[in-house]
């Protein structure tokens, strides 16, 4: 079968007593979550009408135990994030067209979002006791659609991502070549499920190779600590900031990341001052992944024995990459910066209901537009060097912010920091950082610039430094650039500045 859900209710079967999954409140053994999601099917079922059903959970086994419900009934599960304004939340129960959204009622609480227009299903209240009606799983075709994932993108309202089972599948298969993961592996899953990354490497793979995975519905560093010294994980992925939220656990030993073999982080760059801490206190060596909602999601990954610093890794096998100069659309040799580009099984069908944006997501040659920079060094190595619309362009010079950003987060006292353009009206634009400061650490902008001009060119040396007590993030932790930006650009009566040293 072609479709992604069939090899897990297979694995369910043949393993019935194995447990599969372990959240805040259970586990639950493969005929748990079989038998569940049958339950929830018939449920689906007497409800609903739609092609569409709407997934509101936190992270944890009910979840996976739904969108199977959705694909037996030959649905497409939709999830959605919890953590979204109303208004936004509401906008995606709207435009996927659902008539049915599963979810639980202290969730909606917590929230204080009730989704309209649509049947509340709360699943702590349907009887999961009994034999549920037993039927034969619909199957599906590799191009039809699996999933929507809703992503907010670089502006506007968040557009659907249309998955497809071949999609799923493909990363999956890529995922585990790359990696050489098995069922003897165990994930430790934090990223929320309506995530790209919590859906697939994190709920959808481990439950088709078997292996166990184990699931924090919130990020308490010592709680977390705590799972890796309970369950030994051999997965861990998270964002920079939860690497370094995990080094405020006082408690925290090298030996309790003993099993760990694969720590990787994605989402953002990751600073090499938090890599060289967490190799330092605990022994543990990041790997940076990288990866889109659009590409189901991963398309490259260091692992430890095919690692470089600073890289985000080959890509994953089945896929091309192209670095591509979006002037001229000229594709460029190792070494040279542009935009990164795709063409593979795992590449998106499109997005939901938008067939222009679909059109404009993809060139010529049929490879996806990232958005992103990069460059690729002679061994297929990729460098993430920023986007295409962070770039900064100061008196004609192109400067990407994470060079600053390296520099900024190698000083004393600095935790993370984040550099994006103002407008000048002498230099185009000037750089401006925001400095999340060390729990206890007093930060001297002054002193923090006087550092940045001992180690790159005068003129990519911030105009402003600004210090706030936490830098603002998304739900998963990435940080939001965008605001910054917005913020930094709020004063409008910018004075022309002086040309600096080292521009022409």
């Amino acid at each position: 079968m072609t479709s992604v859900h069939w090899p897990i209710l297979r694995r369910l079967m043949l393993h019935p007593k194995r447990i599969a999954v372990v959240d805040d409140r259970r586990a639950w053994r493969g005929i748990e979550l079989l038998v569940g999601a049958m339950h929830l099917a018939a449920e689906i079922e007497k409800r609903s009408s739609t092609k569409t059903v709407g997934i509101m959970l936190p992270t944890g086994g009910a979840f996976p135990m739904a969108a199977l419900a959705a694909w037996m009934l030959g649905r497409v599960p939709v999830p959605i994030s919890y953590l979204l304004k109303h208004e936004e939340a509401q906008y995606i129960v709207d435009d996927c067209e659902t008539d049915i959204v599963l979810t639980a009622g202290a969730l909606m609480e917590a929230t204080g979002f009730t989704p309209t227009g649509v049947s509340v299903v709360k699943i702590e209240e349907l009887d999961f006791k009994g034999v549920p009606e037993m039927r034969w799983p619909a199957g599906a075709a590799s191009d039809d659609v699996a999933v929507l994932l809703y992503t907010s993108g670089t502006s506007g309202r968040p557009k659907g991502v249309m998955l497809t089972h071949g999609n799923l599948r493909a990363n999956m298969r890529q995922i585990k070549r790359h990696a050489h993961l098995s069922a003897d592996d165990v994930f430790l899953g934090v990223l929320p499920q309506f995530h790209s990354s919590g859906f697939t490497l994190l709920t959808l793979l481990p439950l088709t190779i078997g292996a166990k995975v184990v699931y924090s519905a919130r990020f308490v560093p010592a709680q977390i600590v705590r799972l890796f010294r309970e369950h030994r994980p051999t997965l861990f992925m998270g964002v920079p900031s939860m690497y370094n939220a995990l080094m405020s656990v006082k408690q925290a030993k090298p030996e309790d990341f003993a099993e760990l073999r694969l720590a990787v982080s994605g989402g953002e760059p990751l600073p090499q001052a938090i890599a060289e801490k967490m190799r330092e206190r605990f022994g543990v060596v990041i790997n940076e992944g990288y990866g889109l909602t659009e590409t189901s999601p991963v398309t490259n990954w260091c692992i430890p024995e095919d690692y470089r610093p600073m890289s985000v890794g080959r890509a994953v096998p089945e896929l091309e990459t192209r670095i591509v100069d979006p002037a001229s659309e000229t594709e460029l040799c190792a070494g040279r910066e542009g935009e990164i580009r795709y063409r593979g099984p795992n590449v998106m069908k499109g997005y939901y209901k938008l067939p222009e944006l679909t059109a404009e997501a993809f060139d010529s040659d049929g490879y996806f537009r990232t958005g992103d920079l990069g460059k690729l060094d002679p061994d297929g190595f990729l460098y993430i060097t920023g986007r295409l619309k962070d770039l900064i362009i100061i008196a004609g010079e192109n400067v990407a912010p994470r060079e600053i950003e390296e520099v900024l987060n190698r000083a004393p006292g600095v935790a993370e920091s984040v550099v994006v353009g103002k407008m000048d009206e002498t230099r185009g634009e000037v750089p401006i950082a925001f400095v999340e400061p060390v729990e206890g650490a007093e930060i001297d902008p002054g002193a923090l610039r006087a550092f940045c001009r001992e180690q790159i060119a005068p003129f990519k040396v911030p105009r402003e430094v600004r210090v706030m007590e936490k830098l603002p993030r998304n739900p998963t932790g990435k940080v939001l650039r965008r605001d910054l930006k917005v913020l930094a650009n709020q004063d409008s009566t910018t004075e022309p500045t002086e040309p600096t040293e080292g521009t022409e």
